[in-house]
């Protein structure tokens, strides 16, 4: 096990870090007339706002424009959900536009799939034969048999505008490989999926998150001033000492999979020393009785024994927890899925922040805000000749439709059950670099009589595609206004302009999918410019166009507290629901029921999976700029299990599991269980045309075993046990 005792508090690091802040301000002041005195002429340049598009926060900012290239990258001040900032990555979008692996024109596979031969074809070749495509997948296999997987971007609703009027159901998001779980189990519970109030928490467990490192704004800024500022406590849960865990107030190396023991831990203590408010509990949740009924065997004796956690440091912090109360939280923050029991690990989450009666009020669990904007609705045609259903309905009991499972509807389309699934339309998404069992998804692609991708990269899926089709960069295209929520930041609408011109050949999703709507006799459902579209979204908040012209954000004056006083929730009980009536109705347990994980044997380890500050999945990994900060990945393993295999850091190991293996360098510390080993995702992929990640370090998700959640069929991406070998030279 690693020392959890380490010297520097986190005090001394604020004293630290403040004397340093004070000795850059007084260095610049001490040189500043000299600085002025030599200073150059200032940059004519234009200044255009726009949203990051480096991961899903969409953080506001400001392109730097000198004859018409983009030579920098600046924080909107005016943008509250990232407090005015901009992190790595989204400074390093300059590298992604001018990146020279970047994709220029449309290519045809010229060879076998996954060979790397590909011919250059013009524009309009290239529509016609993905529409010449999709029609004979559509005559020979219904409309159904064609597949459409989006990733997080603003034109990603249009994939799905396309496979509705197209006809298909089998639509599949890059969300069910990483979050629907978490949203299924906190929808359940209280009617919506929730926002933490972190900034005004004055105490906070955070199992498993990373806020530190793997940035979501506002709350990776509020946590920092919340705690340096506001004094609030923070708890870390998490088998790595992540930078997290360094600058908590405590850090627990949790034995993984237990969470949920831990948590229905907390509830014992918290109902049987009735810590909560009986008046709150009783007006706005539903199933105390049953609940309190359910916890008792679950003491922290118990979670102790699971947890590898001391009871009474269980039993103290669920009784802080609740002295804080209603300023505090278990923070639900993203994360991806763990095991198979994902979204009863997460309602236990969602269940001690119900006793700690925080819901809608100050530092706890906040609803979402209106923001404004307004759909835009047309009517698909209906196809008489057509599947039922999708290809994965009925898989597991309560998948989100517009998710989808993509592991689920892999399964099904390499068993042709319950119908063949032949062709697949991928936008900025790569299920070959991002989902478990590598081997499987390209397995899938040999199933597939034609494949078109559209990525600003040559990604994996497009390497094994049969059509790739270049897209536009976020700076260099037109997007319909999106809303956003930053828990107490904002509650605000974005859109995006072009800040260049496009480069090279590429072309917007829009663009591509009007292009093949017309040429199937579908053009009147994108009968539209973006800026049309705009007006219909905007159409309850007219101003709203003009002021993102102005500030880059526009703001919708909304409630932040109190946003359900008078109203319902929007479950069968219209409150809160501990004990979940739903679930008793399709026969799962209404309550969260533990089940002890199984632990690897001596000779193995369970792999889990984590976040970096600077790398985003697969598409970063081949950043330039990015790249010389983060240059490849390895394998964090505990010193004594390193000594006990012979390996000493910097090694070479084999990294193997049932679903594959891998060859990278160890990294042996002390900042991880003995029974864990972990990897950054992003690396080591087969695109030879993403020439910084090709060859380099392991793929993560060619050694992850594909198991799901049993309720919504979420990748359950800690479930794999590895063995770990020295590569002898």
């Amino acid at each position: 096990m690693p020392d959890t005792r380490h010297t520097l508090s986190r005090r001394d690091f604020f004293k630290a870090s403040g004397l340093f802040a004070a000795g850059a301000a007084g260095g610049a002041a001490l040189l500043g007339g000299l600085r002025r005195a030599q200073a150059a002429p200032a940059p004519q340049w234009e200044s255009k706002f726009s949203a990051c598009d480096m991961c899903f926060n969409k953080c506001g900012l400001i392109a730097r424009v000198e004859d018409g290239v983009v030579k920098k990258l600046d924080p909107n001040p005016k943008f509250l959900k990232s407090r005015g900032m901009l992190c790595a990555r989204g400074n390093a979008g300059v590298a992604q536009v001018y990146d020279p692996d970047r994709l220029k024109y449309p290519l045809l596979r010229a060879g076998g799939r996954g060979e790397g031969k590909w011919k250059r074809i013009p524009w309009d070749e290239a529509l016609d034969m993905a529409a010449q495509k999709m029609k004979e997948v559509r005559e020979k296999y219904l409309p159904c048999g064609h597949l459409f997987s989006a990733g997080t971007d603003l034109h990603s609703q249009f994939v799905g505008r396309f496979a509705e009027v197209y006809g298909s159901f089998n639509v599949t998001s890059h969300e069910s490989l990483c979050l629907v779980s978490n949203n299924r189990a906190f929808l359940d519970t209280y009617g919506e999926v929730p926002f933490a109030d972190v900034l005004n928490s004055k105490y906070i467990v955070m199992a498993g998150a990373n806020r530190f490192e793997a940035l979501v704004t506002p709350d990776s800024m509020d946590l920092m001033t919340a705690m340096r500022e506001n004094g609030c406590k923070l708890v870390v849960l998490d088998p790595r000492y992540t930078k997290t865990a360094a600058l908590a107030d405590e850090w627990h190396p949790v034995r993984p999979g237990t969470d949920m023991a831990f948590m229905l831990a907390l509830a014992h203590v918290i109902i049987t020393e009735k810590l909560y408010d009986p008046e709150w509990i009783e007006q706005k949740t539903y199933g105390i009785e049953q609940l309190a009924e359910h916890v008792k065997p679950y003491t922290p004796e118990f979670a102790a024994d699971e947890c590898g956690i001391p009871a009474g440091d269980i039993a103290r912090i669920a009784r802080e927890l609740a002295a804080a109360a209603p300023a505090s939280m278990i923070y639900p923050g993203r994360r991806s899925s763990d095991y198979e029991d994902s979204t009863q690990i997460r309602r236990a989450f969602a269940i001690v922040n119900a006793l700690l009666g925080n819901w809608d009020r100050p530092g706890g669990l906040l609803a979402a805000r209106a923001v404004g904007l307004k759909g835009v609705p047309f009517d698909a045609p209906w196809y008489d000749e057509n599947h039922e259903d999708r290809i994965d309905a009925g898989k597991v009991p309560m998948m989100f439709e517009h998710e989808g499972s993509f592991l689920v509807t892999r399964d099904c389309v390499l068993a042709e059950d319950p119908y063949p699934i032949k062709g697949w339309l991928v936008y900025k998404t790569n299920p070959m670099g991002t989902a478990p069992n590598r081997k499987k998804t390209i397995e899938m692609m040999h199933k597939m009589d034609f494949v078109t991708v559209i990525d600003i990269a040559m990604s994996d899926t497009a390497w094994f595609a049969d059509l790739v089709l270049p897209s536009q960069s976020y700076l260099e295209r037109e997007d319909p206004c999106s809303g956003l929520q930053g828990s107490v930041a904002c509650a605000c609408v974005v859109k995006r302009d072009p800040v260049i011109a496009p480069l090279y050949e590429s072309r917007s999703c829009f663009d591509i999918m009007k292009g093949l709507a017309n040429r199937l006799e579908l053009g009147e459902y994108f009968d539209f410019t973006i800026d049309e579209y705009r007006q219909k979204q905007t159409r309850d908040i007219p101003e709203a166009l003009k002021v993102m012209d102005r500030d880059g954000v526009y703001y919708n004056p909304s409630k932040v507290y109190g946003i359900y006083d008078g109203k319902i929730y929007k479950t069968l009980s219209q409150k809160i629901e501990l004990y979940n009536q739903r679930y008793e109705q399709m026969g799962l347990d209404p309550l969260p029921r533990y089940t002890a994980p199984t632990r690897p044997d001596k000779s193995r380890f369970r792999l889990i999976i984590g976040r970096n500050a600077l790398v985003t999945q697969t598409s970063t990994a081949n950043n330039p700029l990015l790249h010389q900060l983060v240059p490849t990945n390895t394998l964090w393993i505990n010193p004594d299990s390193a000594r006990s295999l012979g390996i000493a850091d910097g090694d070479l190991v084999q990294v193997a599991s049932g679903a594959g293996s891998q060859e990278l360098r160890a990294e042996v510390t002390d900042r991880i269980r003995s029974d864990t080993v972990y990897m950054l995702s992003g690396f080591n992929t087969l695109s030879t045309m993403q020439h910084l990640s090709h060859g380099n370090g392991a793929s993560i998700n060619d050694i992850l075993e594909d198991d799901y959640d049993a309720i919504t069929g979420n990748a359950s991406m800690h479930t794999t046990f590895v063995s770990v070998t020295r590569k002898v030279a």
